[in-house]
């Protein structure tokens, strides 16, 4: 009975955020890139878009984890992936923008949102159209913007991470931006519960979502890796072996490099 009335309210949030996402994106948006410069635009489009995932992040009470710092100005993140929850988790912290698979616009409101809020799709097996997302990417980038990339191409149960494909990689050296892995993990109840995997869609995942008390997810930042000479192959490599390293390790503070210095913020309900 419990859960079921936190699931209806919770909906009741869901739908309103939604609805305020429309009008952001037709109406908020176009106001703003008509009345700003491009950098002054972005910079407010982006608080905005932050704003947003905020909101999601507590109707949700996704509890989040960070662990790591993340590096200064323009960068390709590149991160395992799990589930729709990690744009959450991830977008929360740092404004940017998400590379996603072609199919999340086939999703009701998610897909016209995401499109919208500047999500470069991907369509997979389409040599073309992997050339055109790199240029996108690559545009971002030399706009001083974060880039959050699933390497895998798809979603896994989070208890290994699939091989990754090495292309994504290639905007970031064209441009010579930094590639910063990011190891992702969800704990408790939702650790079997928020892998969106095989068959799942969309909208009864969501609701199976917001049956939950709390989601609990772990994010660590990773070190910039060290980019010199190497090819997209060889930083696919570091990048893919230090994420799952980094799922399989307790976190140990004092353990980290230190070139990196480590923080640890705990990102709940405001």
């Amino acid at each position: 009975m419990i859960n079921t009335l936190r699931q209806l309210y919770k909906l009741k949030l869901i739908v309103l955020l939604f609805l305020s996402g429309f009008v952001i994106v037709l109406s908020v948006f176009p106001i703003i890139n008509r009345s700003y410069r491009p950098i002054q635009a972005r910079e407010k489009v982006n608080r905005i878009k932050l704003a947003w995932l905020k909101a999601f992040k507590r109707i949700l009470n996704l509890d989040v984890l960070i662990e790591g710092q993340a590096v200064d100005g323009p960068a390709l993140v590149v991160s395992n992936h799990v589930s729709w929850l990690d744009i959450i988790a991830l977008g929360q912290h740092l404004p940017g923008y998400f590379v996603a698979k072609n199919d999340i616009l086939d999703w009701p409101v998610i897909g016209y949102l995401s499109k919208e809020a500047g999500t470069v799709f991907v369509r997979r097996g389409d040599k073309q159209a992997i050339n055109t997302t790199s240029e996108q990417i690559s545009w971002l980038l030399k706009q001083n913007s974060k880039v959050f990339a699933f390497p895998e191409g798809t979603t896994s149960d989070g208890s290994t991470v699939l091989p990754f494909h090495s292309s994504l990689l290639q905007p970031a050296l064209l441009t010579h931006s930094a590639i910063q892995p990011v190891a992702l993990s969800y704990e408790g109840q939702a650790k079997s519960l928020a892998p969106f995997i095989g068959d799942d869609d969309f909208i009864p995942h969501l609701f199976k979502m917001l049956k939950l008390r709390k989601i609990e997810a772990h994010v660590k930042i990773l070190p910039v890796l060290e980019m010199a000479d190497k090819s997209r192959s060889a930083l696919s490599y570091e990048a893919h072996a230090g994420i799952t390293e980094a799922l399989r390790a307790e976190p140990v503070i004092s353990q980290a490099p230190a070139s990196l210095p480590i923080s640890r913020k705990r990102f709940s309900r405001f």
